[in-house]
């Protein structure tokens, strides 16, 4: 069955990179844009980033440009975000999307 599963999220200072990665396993990875998404309490979820199938397109979230970079390998089926020069606001729970399907979530906390 389709599974979507995120790791690399913890807790960073303000200014501090993380890297997450989300695996992804029961369908043909290489035919599918991903996308990463968040959620903050309170707050609805919105889009971060998302690649093309390939990999020649991405697009970013105004927030995060210039701060996020989408890529993805296709030989390992996984797609990851790093991040860097991260701040406060960008705590939340992050998720991997392919159309239709969610990974669980990984949080991230930018907090001194």
């Amino acid at each position: 069955q389709l599974q979507l599963v995120e790791s690399g999220g913890g807790l960073v200072q303000p200014g501090g990179s993380l890297r997450l990665s989300c695996a992804a396993s029961g369908f043909t990875f290489s035919n599918y844009p991903m996308s990463w998404y968040r959620q903050a309490p309170g707050k609805e979820r919105e889009r971060v980033a998302r690649i093309t199938s390939t990999g020649s397109s991405t697009d970013y979230a105004d927030s995060v440009k210039g701060r996020f970079t989408i890529s993805r390998d296709n030989a390992k089926n996984t797609v990851y975000l790093q991040m860097n020069s991260l701040k406060p606001e960008d705590t939340a729970v992050y998720y991997c999307f392919r159309l239709g399907s969610w990974g669980q979530g990984t949080q991230v906390t930018v907090s001194s």
